[in-house]
């Protein structure tokens, strides 16, 4: 696929070709959905625990004779049916972590580039300099220039100039290549890459 280079304004200034497998793979729902489910799943810290009876401390000892005092039977004073008892059937803290296969996550990316590629919603720009890190210059070319409202930014690695500059935007985030996943193509409404961070990500999802 050819996609226009742009510069900040949005002149084409050269072209791009990347690949069909990676941004113009065909939809697939069921890959959405459990790469989504799989991120909100694992943010879940699974360290809710209540104590059953018996692990709420003391109880061990019956408290009357099990005849004769014309009250009913009771085991221990720590039974669920007891104040200060324990709870029946408590919940446990347990592990919720879910993890797909490589290939589907990979897959899942995959798709959410090429919706936004289709959609129109996928902007390459040539490169993206940052002087000295500064929200409010990058949030200006963003907005005023760049006409975006809701975007997500990928560069390399080395641009740490831009990563700091673009994280204290609430609208607007910026990762490198190696940090996009498919929660942050969902959330955010415009894909923007720079044409290195645009192979980077081509050589890993290919």
């Amino acid at each position: 696929m050819k996609f226009d280079v742009v510069d900040f304004d949005g002149k084409k200034v050269s072209e791009i070709d990347l690949a069909d497998s990676v941004f113009g793979a065909e939809p697939n729902e069921s890959l959405i959905y459990e790469v989504a489910k799989f991120q909100a799943i694992n943010r879940r810290a699974g360290t809710l625990g209540v104590k059953n009876s018996s692990l709420v401390s003391g109880g061990g000892k019956k408290p009357w004779k099990q005849k004769g005092t014309g009250r009913a039977r009771q085991g221990s004073i720590r039974a669920s049916h007891w104040v200060g008892g324990g709870k029946a059937m408590a919940p446990k803290a347990r592990d919720y972590t879910y993890r797909p296969p490589r290939k589907v996550r990979q897959g899942a990316i995959r798709v959410a580039l090429s919706l936004k590629a289709k959609d129109k919603k996928l902007i390459v720009l040539d490169a993206f300099p940052v002087s000295e890190a500064k929200t409010k210059a990058v949030f200006e070319v963003l907005t005023k220039r760049m006409k975006l409202t809701n975007a997500l930014v990928v560069d390399e690695k080395g641009n740490d100039k831009l990563l700091r500059s673009v994280r204290n935007l609430a609208k607007f985030d910026a990762v490198p290549p190696e940090g996009v996943n498919l929660e942050s193509l969902l959330k955010h409404e415009a894909l923007v890459l720079t044409s290195k961070a645009a192979k980077a990500l081509e050589g890993a999802l290919s």
